[in-house]
Formats: structure tokens, C-alpha cells, sequence
């Protein structure tokens, strides 16, 4: 610096060249304070696994099988071999007597009074549950609660001192790049620590409550249960996954957010068991030509495309309708409102707006229980069978269903529509996946009572400049809305 402020002090009588100069040196600066940024990680991890270590914990799990039989048909009866692999299976089943079956796993204290977190997976079906802290103690676990929605255990242990412990933090502030430390207990190896960066976020893998953070702080069986930390020492997830060809770290790892994992623990803690708010209503993602069809200024919401009994057909709201926002916040698409609609108090009342053909609706419903509504069966509503009629349209052969087409086909009773008989297999009904046996239940957000009714569904939309028709179409009862393009 002080080379360019002599050059620049030397400039003199050359206004434009001290310009250029001083705005070199300025752009330096800058250049340097984001390099010094880009370079913040820490010289060193220990101070902060030092400080943490305490309270994360090893689990080991003790489970009762029965004896196993030895291997059966191996060989057939009279074989000269017959004799010696009855020797190796009487070796193998022992005789049939229960035996002992060992695993490990990892966790951490979120309490001084020995409250311990880990997933289910770890202690699932364990009769006894050991676990041995970071200076060597060994204590029994009683298990509080379990959630395997998102393989959430909740144990306890009884200590004749305050056990140390770590706080959660905020996983929605976490970014992709930020530093992060796993603990656990990898391989049976005992206590280990692993450094890496957030990969991604808002990860999927199967659940309905999924939402993960990806990080490639090397996660390997055994490390189950463990946590992810910041750098601040608050955990941001519950290590739960890997994705690996061989089983062993490739650098893919995933965490169950804590902000998922706070609100799972509070109900295991209060209750013993979850209690997820249930709105009750089967939806999907509204994608850009279903948005199209709609009339929608964008890909965003979730479409409502069954509404069986429960607290939203009570509320009024109707198969159609889009939901913008849940309890005054924006829904983006299905797995935010699962998420958000499961971590809402069971028994509140919330605002939902949707948007129904065009009009934009506020509607309260007063959520009920998820776990009591597992199962439950969408209203079907019974109505005359109209006279048999066919038509081909949109690439399929469509036919009213009657009661001899009815039983044919084993439809429900009371399931009214058009039936597809056949598809074009070049047609865009067959590129979207619509099948023979589907039936198409509503065009247009309209039901369809006759074919003449999908042909002035059909007209209309194109009269109105639509380039394509929502229809909604259901295959062995389960409904989803599938937009198909109409111009000629």
C-alpha cells in the first residue's frame, strides 16, 4: 500500500493518472478483505472439539433373537456330503437357544438432567441400551419416545451429577459452505471427530417430514445419532444417512435438521410421543403447465386434488383448490406444507388462503391429529350412472361409465367420470403417464358427468386462449390433476 500511495502522491499534476491510481489501490483493498473472508476457516478444530466432546455420547444396543436354524436343503437326503453339513449346521443354530445381537451407535446430551438424542434406527427393538460417555462412565438408558417418521429417538439416563450438555441451533440460518464438525462414534471405533461444509440443503430421501442437510464431513456407520455442529457449538443435525456404493464414506452425508428435530424431541419429552397437526387433504406440486392451466402467474403452492373426511373438508375447502399460504406464510410446494402443517399444534386454528378458480379465498380450518387420521378413507360421493357414451378426444378413447362398464372394470361405487378405454401411445396423455383405466372425475376444476361435458371444458379453455386443460384423474382410487395441451 504504501508503494501505490507514493506513486499516487508522485502523479502531481495528472488528475486523471491519480484517478486510476487511486481507484487501483481502492480495488486492492476490496480484493484483499474477500480473500481474507474466503480464507475464514479455523486454524484448528480442537478448542472447539475439546469443549464439546463431553457431551456426545457412544450407544451400544443388546437384543434378544431367537437361536436361528442352520442352513436347510443344502444338500439332498443320502448324499455322501449329508453328514457334514449336519455337523456345520448343528454348529450354526446352537441348538436353537436365544442369543445376544450387539450394535452401536452415537448420540448427545441435550440436558444436564440426561436427556439423550439419537435416531431410532440406533435403539429400535433394543431391550437394553448402554451408554458411555466421553470420560469413560457407563450408564443404563431408558427409552422416552421414538419418531420414525424421521428416525428421532429420545432417551434418558439417571446421573448422579449434572451431565454436560449442547444447546440446537438454527439450522434455516445454516448455509451451503459453512463449516461444519460431526461426532460420533464411526465403525466401533470410539469417539471421532470429522470436519467438513454444508453440500446442500433441504434435502429429500423418503419421508414425509424430510429435510436434511447434506455435508461432506465424513459420516460412516456408527456415527448414527451423532451431531453435526457449527462453529458456534450448536447442533444443526442429527447425522443419519449416508450415500455410498461400498457402505463406507464417500463424502455424502445427511443430517435431519435440527429445526425438524427440536420441535420431535419437545413432543417425546412432553408426551412420550409425536402429536403432528393434520389439515387433511391429499395435494400435489403445482407444476408450470398445471399453473398454466389454472391461470396462474407461477409454479408455486400446493394443488389440493382429494379432500376426504377431516378438518379441511369440514372447513370447506375443495378438491382444486391451490394453497398459496398456510397460517401466513407461503407455501412453496407439497413438502413445505407437509412440514410446516405436521410442526403446527394439533387443535389450532390457522388461516389458509387458496386460490379457487381465479379467486383468491381465506380459509380458517382447526387442525386435528395425524397420527389418528392415519389411513383414512377419501368420501366418495355416490350419483347416477348416465347413459354409456364414447369419444375420442386428446388422444383417448373415453367412455361414461355405466354399471356393466362398472363391473368390468371393478370400479367403486359411485366413482363417476370418463373412463379411458384406450391411448394413442404418441399422444401427450400417454407421455404424461395417463393409463387405460384411468378415469378423468373433473375438467377444468368442473365435474365430468358426460362427454359433452369435456368437449365444452375443452372449448372453453381454448376460447379463453388456454393452451392446455386440467383434468383430474384417478387410478385405483388415488386422485392427481394432469394438465394436457389443447391446441389444435
Amino acid at each position: 500500500m504504501k508503494h501505490y500511495a507514493l506513486t499516487a502522491a508522485r502523479a502531481g499534476a495528472d488528475p486523471l493518472r491519480l484517478f486510476w491510481l487511486t481507484a487501483l489501490s481502492m480495488a486492492l483493498i476490496v480484493s484483499q478483505s474477500l480473500i481474507a473472508e474466503a480464507r475464514g476457516a479455523p486454524e484448528s478444530f480442537a478448542d472447539l472439539a475439546e469443549h464439546i466432546s463431553p457431551s456426545v455420547v457412544n450407544i451400544t444396543t443388546t437384543t434378544m433373537v431367537a437361536g436361528r436354524a442352520g442352513p436347510q436343503g443344502i444338500v439332498p437326503e443320502g448324499s455322501p456330503f449329508e453328514d457334514f453339513f449336519r455337523e456345520f449346521q448343528d454348529r450354526g443354530n446352537q441348538d436353537g437357544r436365544p442369543r445376544q445381537s450387539s450394535a452401536l451407535g452415537s448420540g448427545f446430551v441435550i440436558s444436564s438432567d440426561g436427556y439423550i438424542v439419537t435416531n431410532n434406527h440406533v435403539i429400535e427393538g433394543a431391550d437394553e441400551i448402554l451408554i458411555e460417555f466421553f470420560s469413560g462412565a457407563e450408564l443404563p438408558a431408558s427409552l422416552i419416545g421414538t419418531d420414525p417418521n424421521t428416525d428421532i429417538a429420545l432417551l434418558k439416563v439417571s446421573a448422579d451429577e449434572d451431565l454436560p450438555f449442547v444447546s440446537f441451533g438454527d439450522s434455516d440460518v445454516a448455509r451451503v459452505g459453512d463449516w461444519v464438525m460431526a461426532m460420533g462414534n464411526p465403525l466401533g471405533q470410539g469417539f471421532s471427530v470429522s470436519a467438513g461444509i454444508i453440500s446442500a440443503r433441504n434435502r429429500e430421501l423418503s419421508g414425509s417430514y424430510d429435510d436434511y442437510i447434506q455435508t461432506d464431513a465424513a459420516i460412516n456407520r456408527g456415527n448414527s445419532g451423532g451431531p453435526l455442529f457449527n462453529m458456534d457449538g450448536d447442533v444443526i443435525g442429527v447425522n443419519t444417512a449416508i450415500l455410498s456404493p461400498n457402505g463406507g464414506s464417500i463424502g455424502i452425508g445427511f443430517s435431519m435438521a435440527s429445526n425438524v428435530v427440536t420441535g420431535v424431541v419437545d413432543q417425546l419429552q412432553q408426551f412420550g410421543e409425536t402429536r403432528r397437526g393434520w389439515l387433511g387433504v391429499r395435494i400435489q406440486d403445482v407444476t408450470p403447465d398445471v399453473a398454466e392451466a389454472l391461470g396462474l402467474a407461477d409454479a408455486a403452492g400446493a394443488l389440493i386434488s382429494d379432500v376426504p373426511p377431516g378438518p379441511a373438508l369440514e372447513a370447506g375447502l375443495e378438491a382444486g383448490d391451490v394453497i398459496m399460504t398456510f397460517d401466513g406464510v407461503a407455501v412453496d410446494d407439497t413438502g413445505a406444507l407437509v412440514r410446516q402443517v405436521g410442526a403446527t399444534a394439533v387443535g389450532k386454528s390457522v388461516d389458509v388462503l387458496v386460490n379457487r378458480a381465479g379467486t383468491e379465498l381465506v380459509i380458517a380450518v382447526t387442525l386435528g391429529r395425524r397420527e389418528n387420521a392415519e389411513g383414512a378413507v377419501p368420501a366418495v360421493v355416490p350419483a347416477p350412472a348416465p347413459e354409456p357414451e364414447i369419444l375420442d378426444l386428446l388422444g383417448m378413447t373415453l367412455q361414461l361409465i355405466d354399471e356393466d362398464l362398472r363391473a368390468q372394470a371393478e370400479l367403486p361405487a359411485g366413482l363417476v367420470g370418463l373412463f379411458i378405454s384406450e391411448i394413442d401411445d404418441t399422444s401427450q396423455a400417454f407421455e404424461k403417464g395417463l393409463q387405460v383405466g384411468d378415469v378423468i372425475t373433473e375438467a377444468g376444476q368442473i365435474a365430468v358427468k358426460s362427454v359433452q361435458d369435456l368437449q365444452d371444458r375443452v372449448a372453453e379453455a381454448r376460447d379463453a386462449g388456454r393452451k392446455s386443460i386440467l383434468l383430474l384423474v384417478r387410478r385405483d382410487g388415488n386422485p392427481r390433476f394432469v394438465a394436457l395441451g389443447i391446441t389444435d
